[in-house]
């Protein structure tokens, strides 16, 4: 195992243009490095509602298979991201039985969200914290000048384009702001 580093959900961020969210995992310890694992809303949810310690009425599916590894007398002692390969990342959920360890190939975001509800360490792979692994200012391009900044009025406008946005000017110029409960204009473009 010493060829693993242990990590901890730093937050859960929504990408804007999709439906995906991104699990952002920091390295515990010295070094300040952080991974980002894009998963799907329903295991993001899983983890969040486990983060945030919501009770629910009924067990979820992590909730579920959490029983499960309990019932067979199955102690889940840590999660694992073992690997990367062609942008997939790969998990593993480790358990002890009977005194011998078994893993569990799993997504990590599965593995992750297994963990939060068994309050067991998230490990990450070196292999995959040196491919993937970001530090916050090393990545960054360095510059050796501020970048300059455009310190001229913007260009004025072509007619082609003020006659475009003349339409809005008129609805914007038939509102009665001042009192909002007066006439409206029936259609919002002439």
């Amino acid at each position: 195992m010493s060829d693993m580093i242990e990590v901890v959900i730093d937050s859960i961020r929504v990408h804007l243009m999709t439906p995906q969210r991104i699990v952002v995992l920091k390295q515990v310890g010295a070094e300040e490095r952080y991974l980002t694992i894009w998963v799907g809303p329903y295991e993001a949810e899983a983890i969040t509602v486990a983060l945030q310690e919501v009770e629910m009425v009924r067990p979820l599916t992590h909730d579920l298979l959490k029983n499960v590894f309990r019932e067979f007398n199955a102690r889940i002692t840590r999660v694992e991201i073992v690997r990367l390969q062609d942008s997939i990342y790969y998990g593993n959920i480790v358990a002890e039985v009977d005194g011998r360890e078994i893993n569990v190939d799993s997504r990590p975001s599965d593995a992750i969200a297994i963990a939060v509800r068994s309050h067991v360490p998230i490990l990450v792979h070196e292999s995959v914290m040196e491919a993937a692994g970001m530090a916050p200012d090393s990545d960054l391009p360095e510059t050796t000048t501020a970048p300059s900044r455009r310190e001229s009025a913007p260009e004025p406008l072509s007619d082609d384009a003020n006659d475009r946005l003349s339409i809005f000017k008129d609805f914007i110029d038939k509102l009665d702001i001042d009192n909002p409960d007066t006439d409206k204009p029936d259609s919002p473009l002439p």
